[in-house]
């Protein structure tokens, strides 16, 4: 099954983001969690199978201006645990991250990734997305001197 996370999902929620993530600090953002489940356009989904949660994503649908003002979407976070992964359950939440993406209205999807493992580039090019579309960039805050 696949479903929106509630608040009652921050524990597993941080599980799954401590594989993807593992030296940051533990996920204890209720309000932070309270505020995805809120907005519109935001959409923490969590797969589970036979009772466990193993894997989620988080889609993003921003408005826009450009493209007839249909939105675009951003995937951030995908993970699905180590010891389920090549499994198909990556496969099973992308189609329906992608599939909300689609029914609202969004003109593309796009995510990042950080990973140099060949098989995760893989994945993502068997969902669909194309690394020779468009070049991605990222800056980060400069570090505050004390």
């Amino acid at each position: 099954m696949i479903r929106s996370a509630t608040l009652d999902d921050l524990e597993v929620i941080g599980r799954l983001y401590a594989d993807l993530n593992p030296d940051d600090p533990p996920v204890i953002a209720h309000d932070v969690l309270a505020e995805i489940i809120e907005r519109p356009g935001l959409d923490l989904l969590l797969l589970e199978l036979d009772g466990d949660t193993v894997a989620s994503t988080y889609l993003n649908v921003i408005p826009n201006l450009s493209r007839a003002a249909r939105p675009y979407a951003v995937i951030e976070n995908v993970v699905v645990v180590a010891d389920r992964r090549g499994t198909g359950l990556g496969r099973r939440i992308m189609d329906a991250t992608l599939e909300r993406a689609w029914a609202a209205g969004c003109y593309k999807a796009m995510l990042q990734t950080g990973s140099r493992t060949p098989a995760t580039h893989a994945f993502y090019r068997a969902c669909g997305f194309s690394p020779d579309v468009k070049q991605a960039y990222l800056a980060r805050p400069p570090v505050a001197r004390a």
